[in-house]
């Protein structure tokens, strides 16, 4: 009889929208870090433009700007609870007079990489889009990273799988006009099943939820299964955070165990 597969658990956090507020930002990114570290969890992914918001004002983007290599940056990273699981940080990167929308991957209070958003929308045009697709490690789990509207096209998911990841992790930020909100609420997981279905990768998204004037965000935060099928998602419409124990290795199949806390 096979043995089941090893699994490593994940976690993506559904948060509200941080708008220029790193301090709160970072306030909230701690509690989950600690929330996902006492869960047992050894990756956790944010939204989108977590840190200083979804800023697509050329001046706005601009002054909430960081440098990835800055001392400023390693002063923030220091308000991180100790032993936080490995994280993909949403925020906007400032380097060599560029913009870009970024996603760190931080471990142990450090940048152990980043990824840049290739596929850009027209109202993104302060950002210059990435060009790698990095893959990264933990605990044998191989992961890529692709944001919100990259998972629009497959040739970037692909470049995921084709670097040797099992799993595609998705920061996105859909807090949209209430009636595109409404139009996409259940079309966001559609699409990005057709990503698993293509390359064979798992995938874990995570989005904002509330509303602001007369936009809307409903997320979704969800895990997606190779053959496009959803196997977890948090409830639209509040925070929280979502675990999920993923398979490694080469006996893959439906995970043991899948729970959502808020």
């Amino acid at each position: 009889m096979r043995d089941a597969a090893r699994t490593v658990r994940i976690a993506a956090a559904q948060t509200p929208e941080f708008r220029e507020d790193v301090a709160a930002a970072l306030v909230h990114l701690a509690q989950a870090a600690e929330a996902a570290r006492d869960g047992g969890a050894a990756l956790l992914c944010t939204p989108e433009g977590f840190l200083q918001g979804y800023l697509t004002d050329e001046a706005a983007a601009r002054r909430a700007a960081v440098n990835l290599a800055s001392p400023e940056f390693a002063g923030l990273l220091q308000q991180l609870p100790e032993g936080a699981p490995m994280m993909v940080v949403g925020l906007i990167e400032a380097e060599g007079g560029e913009l870009y929308n970024t996603a760190a991957v931080i471990g142990g209070r450090a940048v152990v990489g980043r990824y840049r958003k290739r596929r850009l929308l027209k109202s993104e045009l302060c950002f210059t889009p990435g060009e790698d697709c990095p893959v990264f490690e933990v605990e044998g789990l191989r992961f890529g990273i692709n944001i919100c509207f990259d998972s629009n096209f497959p040739e970037v998911a692909m470049a995921v799988a084709l670097g040797g990841a099992s799993l595609l992790v998705s920061p996105a930020n859909n807090m949209l006009p209430r009636a595109a909100a409404e139009a996409w609420k259940d079309r966001h997981n559609a699409v990005r099943g057709e990503r698993c279905r293509e390359t064979g990768l798992w995938l874990i998204s995570a989005d904002v939820t509330g509303v602001r004037g007369d936009r809307v965000a409903w997320g979704p935060t969800a895990v997606l299964n190779p053959a496009g099928d959803v196997v977890a998602q948090l409830p639209l419409d509040a925070p929280g955070l979502l675990f999920f124990d993923l398979p490694v290795g080469e006996a893959r199949g439906q995970p043991e165990a899948a729970s959502a806390f808020s």
